[in-house]
């Protein structure tokens, strides 16, 4: 069932906004790690596609469900998804949608990474779906919002429950750098 997406000024909460950079940063957490696993079917470059595509969709949906909207990457980071809606965890069919849009341009991406070396041209050309999603939130003022999270009608929120990864790093860089000054 397909829920009417509400205008944006009938929003029935304000949410507070996740930065974008912080969004990358769990995006790449999660495409890395699934990147590496399916690289131990380096043996056949469809068979590493299709073997990215199943651990993207057990990492990001059926982990996401189990997990309180939260894939490893949203974890590190201090984030979770819910249902624009119905302001709960969205269901395995949305976060579906969500997750083949996304996922389906990340598989490219990671196809052009492969052959990069071989064809520099390849990576912008398979890496530019993800890019022109991901690209909406720029556009979307209020609760930066890509066009998979417009197309499951979800949205990324921040929460207590994670690692805080960012605030570690951030904390160590500072520590670092105190006793350089020394």
């Amino acid at each position: 069932m397909v829920y009417p997406i509400p205008p944006e000024d009938n929003l029935p909460q304000k949410f507070p906004k996740i930065p974008l950079d912080r969004r990358a940063y769990a995006f790449l957490i999660d495409f890395a790690s699934i990147w590496f696993l399916s690289s131990f079917a380096n043996s056949s470059p469809v068979l590493q596609f299709f073997l990215f595509l199943l651990i993207w969709w057990c990492l990001r949906v059926l982990l996401v469900a189990q997990n309180q909207g939260q894939s490893l990457g949203r974890w590190a980071l201090d984030m979770k998804i819910i249902d624009l809606q119905l302001q709960r965890l969205p269901g395995i069919l949305e976060l579906s949608k969500r997750e083949a849009i996304a996922g389906g341009g990340a598989a490219l991406m990671m196809v052009g990474l492969n052959t990069f070396f071989g064809n520099p041209l390849s990576l912008i050309l398979l890496s530019s779906p993800l890019f022109a999603d991901c690209g909406m939130a720029i556009g979307d003022e209020q609760l930066n919002r890509a066009f998979h999270d417009r197309i499951g009608g979800t949205i990324v929120i921040p929460t207590r429950r994670g690692f805080s990864l960012d605030l570690r790093l951030r904390r160590l860089w500072y520590q670092i750098k105190g006793r350089m000054r020394r």
